[in-house]
């Protein structure tokens, strides 16, 4: 049955009748089909008698927490973009939080015995994803009234066997477990994505972080197998073989409830990374090297605290929301920017050209975080004369790196964009082309890009990498004449309504179903 077959009299029993009976169903209580939505049980007795406002976004999820088809709110079907462009972008928009920032607290909180509640969390598909796995272990996970702020809960016995296999293997963010768990059980399972192999460079620097603590692992069958071997070590050094943002997460939820001092050598000191250990010492770890390449964790084995932490904003996020602004050519300011982590980018935008200016600097609501707002200018950009390349902060992020390949495509000259992180990667920006920028794909890392483009409308199907995907909105956003990207769900796995917001500041951008 769809919404539109109910008339507006007997939509709202009719639905909270269809609740009641598929939770029921599934044999969940209020309380536990509360706890999938991250609400009350006294919302889901409303709703289940009639008396609550349903939006669509509720419905939507909903759906997805009973895992039923009896109520829908739209069409099926994948979700495409119609794109109107060649339209000015005008007034502010602020920066949301980080959302992998966020990822890394969630699995923090399974440290602590105590509450946490996290503020200012982005509601993306990769957090609903880990919240299904703590949730399916036991772990009580409840957002406040206005959907922003999380409190977990986490039990003395966790339900390993209970864990929703399928929401783990469909989030990478999974391998982050193993830190915490390894504290928990001498022996547990942790199913993982197909892609996924102990031999390839994502994932055995986490097995060389992690054994010093005990752990040995083996993958088969789908499936990560846990043996935790106590060490009797009181203090251990860890060099990291790459400088990873996640292998250091890993690193110190390990080390966070490991007695003794563990120091971590060539670690992160990446925005995500900043945020895990404000979390943390906020149990009561204490963590030397907050912001440089040695951290020196002086573990507890018991955390139980009650800790209140608002995660930073996403310098990534912002260095979409101003590429939106640049290649239309607009004036725009972004707020609450976290400068500290843009100093680069801003750096390489300066040289080639770009007007813009700082807000005086203040402190994001972590207390630590140093933000500002960027107003940018229309500008006449020039080719870089080196290359744009990532490197591990406080280098130029490799998340910020697609969106130079946009940028360049604005620019006077030829511009080498060299991706020599992530394999095949660069073979997506080559999509551009396909709305009239001249990119090169020299191999598999680099590609160059000519300018300055004359965009030009075009239908195109989202490559299955989530910053390209965004890169190709945002050129749709300055090519004149209407575009349509198709299959736009992978952007949803990485940003809290970007759609909506950029329509706020006058993009024209239609959501539709086939």
């Amino acid at each position: 049955m769809t919404v539109t077959e109910l008339s507006p009299d007997t939509a709202m029993h009719r639905i909270g009748a269809l609740v009641r009976d598929a939770r029921r169903h599934r044999g969940l209580t209020q309380q536990q089909l509360a706890e999938r939505l991250g609400t009350s049980q006294s919302a889901v007795a409303r709703i289940e008698q009639g008396g609550q406002n349903l939006t669509l976004e509720l419905l939507g999820r909903l759906s997805a927490a009973l895992e039923s088809e009896l109520i829908r709110v739209g069409p099926s079907g994948p979700t495409h973009l119609r794109v109107t462009g060649g339209r000015l972008l005008s007034g502010s928009v602020a920066v949301k939080s980080s959302k992998n920032a966020a990822v890394a607290l969630l699995c923090a909180a399974l440290l602590n015995r105590g509450r946490t509640t996290l503020r200012n969390v982005a509601r993306i598909v990769e957090v609903e994803r880990i919240l299904d796995v703590l949730r399916s272990i036991g772990v009580s996970a409840t957002w406040d009234e206005a959907g922003h702020d999380l409190t977990l809960l986490v039990p003395e016995q966790l339900d390993l066997a209970g864990i929703d296999a399928d929401a783990a293997r469909r989030t990478r963010s999974i391998i982050m477990f193993l830190g915490p768990l390894l504290h928990r059980a001498p022996q547990f399972e942790l199913p993982y994505a197909g892609g996924c192999d102990l031999g390839t460079r994502t994932v055995q620097p986490h097995m060389i972080a992690l054994r010093p603590f005990g752990l040995e692992v083996e993958a088969r069958s789908g499936e990560y197998h846990a043996t935790v071997t106590p060490t009797g070590t009181a203090g251990r050094t860890i060099v990291l073989t790459e400088r990873g943002d996640t292998v250091t997460e890993n690193a110190l939820l390990a080390a966070a409830r490991a007695e003794g001092r563990t120091t971590i050598r060539n670690a992160s000191s990446n925005y995500m990374v900043q945020d895990l250990v404000l979390y943390l010492q906020l149990l009561g770890v204490h963590v030397e090297g907050l912001g440089t390449t040695t951290l020196v964790v002086h573990g507890r084995p018991v955390l139980d605290a009650d800790v209140d932490y608002t995660i930073s904003e996403d310098p990534v996020e912002a260095m979409s929301l101003l590429t939106a602004g640049i290649v239309t050519g607009s004036e725009l300011t972004v707020r609450r920017a976290p400068v500290e982590f843009l100093e680069i980018e801003l750096a390489v935008l300066a040289e080639m050209g770009l007007r813009y200016e700082l807000s005086p600097e203040y402190l994001a609501d972590n207390g630590h975080t140093r933000l500002a707002d960027i107003t940018i200018h229309p500008s006449q950009l020039r080719a870089p004369i080196d290359k744009i390349h990532p490197m591990p902060f406080p280098g130029l992020n490799i998340d910020n790196l697609p969106f130079f390949a946009v940028i360049a495509a604005q620019a006077e000259g030829a511009t080498m964009i060299h991706d020599w992180v992530y394999d095949n990667r660069a073979i997506h920006l080559s999509d551009l082309t396909r709305l009239g920028a001249d990119v090169r794909l020299l191999d598999p890392h680099r590609v160059l890009v000519d300018g300055p483009t004359h965009w030009s409308s075009a239908e195109v199907v989202c490559p299955p990498a989530l910053r390209p995907a965004v890169c190709i909105l945002l050129a749709m956003l300055a090519a004149k004449g209407t575009s349509v990207l198709r299959n736009v769900d992978i952007i949803a796995r990485g940003y809290e309504h970007l759609y909506e917001r950029l329509v706020e500041i006058g993009a024209a951008i239609e959501v539709f179903h086939d």
